[in-house]
């Protein structure tokens, strides 16, 4: 029964979310950067290409990564009265990245001045005197959203 539950909570994790595409770091290394398409779930007109590197024999991937958002389909005023305007923003995907709490996560942060969506990426563990990390942005012009952001005011 627990090996049952194990492969489908295994399958529930694997759903949610797809490998867009995966590269082999080569011959003589069990390293994979794999590059995932993950949809914003509150705003689902924006989807976000995360890259990281994979190791599979090792209880750690590395911290690295980097990534990429564009808006791929219509970005509503509804959506956007739905999300945290601070200036923390909210994380929108999280993916465990070792056994010992390293984690990469993905935050959303609303830049009220130039009305546009950011979204950073970056690991929850220091690494050689870092935390890694990589921003991309949606801007809202010509969506229409642009109405609700031009109102909003938020500097």
């Amino acid at each position: 029964m627990r090996k049952l539950i194990a492969l489908v909570t295994l399958m529930a994790l694997t759903a949610c979310s797809e490998d867009a595409g995966k590269v082999s770091l080569g011959l003589f290394t069990t390293k994979d950067v794999v590059i995932k398409a993950e949809q914003d779930p509150k705003i689902p007109g924006v989807t976000c290409h995360i890259s990281h590197v994979e190791a599979d024999l090792d209880f750690s991937d590395p911290s690295d990564m980097s990534i990429a958002c564009l808006q791929t389909g219509p970005i509503l005023a509804e959506h956007l009265a739905k999300i945290d305007l601070s200036k923390n923003g909210e994380v929108v995907f999280r993916e465990s990245k070792s056994i010992l709490f390293k984690s990469l996560k993905v935050r959303r942060i609303y830049d009220g001045k130039s009305k546009t969506l950011m979204y950073l990426s970056y690991s929850t563990k220091e690494t050689s005197g870092s935390h890694h990390h990589a921003l991309s942005t949606v801007p809202l012009y010509n969506t229409q959203a642009w109405d609700w952001a031009e109102q909003l005011k938020i500097n």
